[in-house]
């Protein structure tokens, strides 16, 4: 667990209904959290617009957009949006929460997918997809790391954050904000997006499925984006000859570099994926070949420019008489096809240098432009003037207003960490915001002693402690099992402090709750395995051992005591010795009848008695051979305690 957290807004309350816990993800918007919707009672996905934008209408506008986009569609396989809003200078959106994985680590764990998942998985894109091109909405940033798999086995698109209405004019260059992986032809050299775009990135994304690995690649992603482009995407088999022909027409109809060629939206390719699933469920169990898909729109233009000419003179003629001047007719022909041979050959060098002047211009956008990427250095623990020139020297705009975050190990003053945080690859020029550390933010250590032990994490949890969700369970006879004891912090070495009521400590401090589990159990005069099983019922261990002791109160055989091995609080897994009894310390009385009064006495004196003696013969002659003991109480040969009074009589 950690003892501090970069990130400010972890903990924070939003708008007074949405409770921050952790982060989820980050984009280059936004950032992504974890919360819980106070009112309803329910998990929440937060998406917070990164601060540094706060200010350009041009994103507020666009996360605004999001909104309002995901907001139009109600659909079981679109990520739902719950609200929208903003508190102090951060736009906020608020989305449903779907434990699970994305369709990208999906193909980061098992490569390439089966034909059959494939399909479910398309389809379920597919759906979610048409309506919202039914409603009017591009994507228009489709890839893996969007498509959300539920553990419940749901399967939904998300992150609307690019999307446009079906009919907007999209600006030179917004191509760019999408993932250059999966941009269509028309978007890397117009930036023109309409619903055939994101059918082409759908059907990018079947080839990575199919294959696991995406069609074209490159070191620089300028060299991608020319590929796409200029080049026609392969058929999945030539990688992985498993796919059956059917999904190969499929990958190269949705790929097509013509949009024209392409289906026109996602209900049209989503209606032939659920046509090509059935044909497949015969196909792939037949034995013959398989058949070949006849689709209502072609997959690949077929038609043809050029033509054969055939030039000549009529054959037996002779040669054919002219106008003074005019060219033979072959003359003519041939004259024309030069010209259309030379004006072909223009077109196509203008079409060379266009795309040379293309890919030179991407290059420089992504190679030294703002497109080039650069990797946030860590510059926690520094001083603001030199994390500020490590920035600067990366490339990147540094904000001049600081954050500050209070943190239990950097010290006030010192830089505690950017956002974006480092390790984040943003475009160059990025503008990024220094946090400052405030040092440990001081907090006071309320009174828990006695309270449940809900109600104690609870008020630990509001002072700006971390507790161990594990408690430490302690023996105590003064308060009530399961209520609080008290609150330690442990060090590095496992030694315990603990924590004084009312005392000053800092928040973020990591703390163990101590909570009672009440007296140690009475074991007082019980069978041994009775008292070693109570023990045990509280994580206690405990064995017959020791001496025996004698004792007049407890029977031979029971439990006398229980001795705990060591001293200090008594916790599970420590140990007790049970010391047992002997029942009472019983001894025969010696005869003693008939001896002077003086060896009597020393007799019973030496068995352990206390001696009584009842005489009128003074001390000084109980020597005297005439002075016997008569009789004694309680009588010879019987067992009395040891130490007990014997009365002794004696007579001349």
């Amino acid at each position: 667990m950690s003892t501090s957290t970069t990130d400010p807004m972890i903990g924070r309350l939003i708008d007074g209904r949405y409770h921050v816990r952790s982060r989820i993800a980050r984009g280059g918007m936004a950032t992504v959290y974890l919360a819980t919707d106070q009112r309803l009672e329910r998990l929440v996905a937060v998406k917070i617009m990164h601060v540094h934008l706060a200010d350009d209408s041009q994103f507020k506008a666009r996360f605004i957009q999001e909104a309002r986009s995901a907001a139009r569609l109600a659909h079981p396989n679109v990520v739902n949006v719950f609200d929208q809003g903003q508190d102090a200078e951060s736009a906020y959106l608020v989305m449903e929460y779907l434990p699970g994985i994305t369709l990208r680590e999906l193909l980061q764990e098992y490569g390439a997918l089966t034909p059959q998942q494939t399909i479910d998985i398309v389809e379920a894109i597919l759906a979610g997809l048409a309506a919202a091109h039914k409603a009017g909405i591009v994507h228009r940033d489709l890839k893996p790391e969007n498509v959300l798999l539920a553990d419940d086995g749901r399967i939904k698109i998300g992150d609307f954050g690019l999307a446009r209405a079906a009919s907007a004019a999209t600006a030179a260059g917004a191509a760019l904000l999408g993932t250059i992986a999966y941009l269509s032809p028309e978007l890397v050299t117009r930036g023109i997006a309409d619903t055939r775009s994101d059918i082409y990135a759908v059907g990018i994304m079947m080839f990575e499925m199919l294959t696991g690995e995406q069609p074209y690649k490159g070191e620089q992603p300028m060299q991608i984006a020319y590929q796409h482009a200029n080049d026609s995407v392969p058929a999945p088999s030539t990688i992985n000859p498993d796919v059956p022909a059917e999904l190969d027409e499929l990958v190269l109809w949705a790929t097509a570099r013509d949009p024209e060629q392409r289906p026109a939206d996602a209900r049209a390719l989503l209606d032939q994926v659920t046509e090509t699933a059935r044909s497949l469920e015969t196909s792939l169990s037949a034995t013959g070949p398989q058949k070949t898909m006849v689709f209502t729109t072609p997959l690949v233009s077929r038609s043809s420019t050029a033509e054969t000419q055939v030039l000549g003179v009529r054959g037996g003629a002779g040669p054919a008489t002219t106008a003074p001047g005019a060219p033979s007719s072959a003359t003519g022909e041939l004259a024309r096809a030069t010209s259309s041979r030379r004006r072909r050959g223009w077109i196509l060098l203008a079409l060379v240098l266009a795309l040379a002047g293309l890919a030179a211009g991407i290059g420089w956008w992504f190679g030294a432009g703002p497109g080039a990427m650069v990797t946030i250095a860590d510059v926690r623990g520094q001083s603001p003037d030199s994390a500020r020139a490590g920035l600067l020297d990366q490339g990147l705009l540094v904000s001049d207003e600081m954050s500050r975050a209070f943190d239990l190990e950097i010290a006030a003053g010192q830089v505690l960490g950017t956002d974006p945080p480092a390790g984040e690859a943003v475009p160059r020029e990025s503008t990024v915001t220094i946090i400052v550390s405030r040092g440990p933010e001081p907090t006071t250590v309320p009174a828990i002693a006695g309270v449940p032990e809900a109600e104690a994490r609870q008020l630990l949890d509001d002072a700006g402690f971390v507790v161990d969700e594990k408690p430490i369970a302690q023996i105590d006879a003064g308060i009530a099992p399961g209520s609080a004891i008290g609150v330690v912090s442990i060090g590095e070495d496992g030694a315990e402090t603990a924590l004084a009521e009312g005392g000053e400590s800092f928040r973020g401090t990591e703390v163990s709750l101590i909570v009672s589990l009440g007296p140690l159990p009475d074991v007082v005069g019980v069978e041994p395995a009775t008292a070693a099983a109570a023990f045990e019922a509280l994580g206690l261990t405990a064995v017959v051992g020791g001496d025996s002791e004698f004792s007049t109160d407890i029977a031979e055989g029971l439990v006398l005591r229980a001795v705990a091995a060591e001293e200090g609080p008594i916790r599970p897994g420590d140990a007790f010795t049970l010391i047992v009894s002997r029942g009472p310390d019983l001894v025969e009385v010696p005869e003693v009848v008939g001896l002077t009064i003086r060896e009597a006495v020393d007799i019973l004196l030496a068995a352990d008695f206390q001696v009584d003696v009842r005489t009128v013969i003074p001390e000084d002659q109980w020597d005297n051979g005439l002075a016997v003991v008569t009789s004694i109480e309680p009588e010879a040969g019987t067992r009395q305690l040891r130490g007990s009074t014997i009365i002794v009589r004696a007579v001349f």
